[in-house]
């Protein structure tokens, strides 16, 4: 019988030193760990920052890890490998294009739109009024570069509006612009609604009814390289759904087209 015992003994050390079907095993109740990568458009810092604290929340051992910039951007470094599970895009093109490389797995999802206001320095020193007073002389106007989905409806209300801006200089987000107007650099900057909004009292917005000629759809969509393709399905339909849509609403996101 001692030998017998001594064998199990045994056979139990020898278990756990190469870790056993339990090793590494969460405790009853916990979810084991899981870490989502997504990949978001400038403009939608403020509320992901929010809607993954509470997505976070909701998913217990999951941890979001947000990269922002500007659409263009996030597309070239998934291009390049660089790893992500879900791409939240600005705008459709940028989208496409990262469908046509093969870098989407699925259909992406529409979950938002957006639209252009302009910018100031707080209490709108420049008493500007609406988008022809851009291009007036003496305004320092800053904007997004073409490609970046901004700037592709600068481009945009610049055809529609037969006005011709003269930019100090061209960004690769709208929070490079904002920052252009938030230290002096630039009298006015096209953003988006949801940016003046975010900014608070560092700016001083100015809507203007021609930014109805560009209105960006933000679609979601899970990357082909995903590691984490349950989870990430699982956040998509998280912004999709109704808490994801309350915060987006109400940082002045408008709602998805039907």
């Amino acid at each position: 019988m001692a030998g017998g015992a001594a064998a199990v003994a045994a056979l139990l050390l020898s278990g756990c030193a190469s870790g056993g079907p339990d090793a590494g095993s969460t405790k009853p109740g916990h979810a084991a760990p899981q870490t989502l990568t997504v990949y978001a458009a400038t403009s939608l810092t403020a509320t992901f920052d929010k809607l993954g604290d509470a997505f976070e929340k909701a998913n217990p051992g999951v941890t979001v890890r947000f990269t922002y910039n500007g659409t263009s951007t996030l597309v070239t470094q998934l291009s390049q490998g660089a790893p992500a599970d879900v791409l939240a895009s600005a705008d459709e093109k940028n989208m496409a294009n990262a469908v046509g490389q093969k870098l989407i797995a699925g259909t992406p999802v529409d979950f938002a739109t957006n639209v252009l206001e302009i910018a100031t320095a707080p209490g709108n020193p420049k008493d500007i009024t609406g988008w022809a007073d851009l291009a007036k002389a003496g305004v320092k106007v800053d904007v997004c570069a073409d490609g970046v989905p901004c700037g592709n409806a600068t481009r945009a209300v610049e055809k529609a509006t037969g006005t011709h801006l003269a930019p100090i200089s061209e960004e690769q987000n709208v929070g490079d612009v904002l920052a252009k107007v938030e230290s002096g650099d630039a009298d006015a900057g096209v953003v988006y609604v949801t940016d003046v909004r975010s900014a608070g009292s560092k700016v001083t917005g100015v809507p203007f009814p021609e930014a109805r000629q560009a209105v960006n759809t933000y679609p979601i969509a899970a990357t082909s390289s995903s590691k984490n393709a349950a989870l990430a399905k699982r956040f998509i339909t998280y912004v999709t759904g109704d808490e994801g849509q309350k915060l987006l609403a109400d940082a002045g996101f408008g709602a998805p087209p039907k």
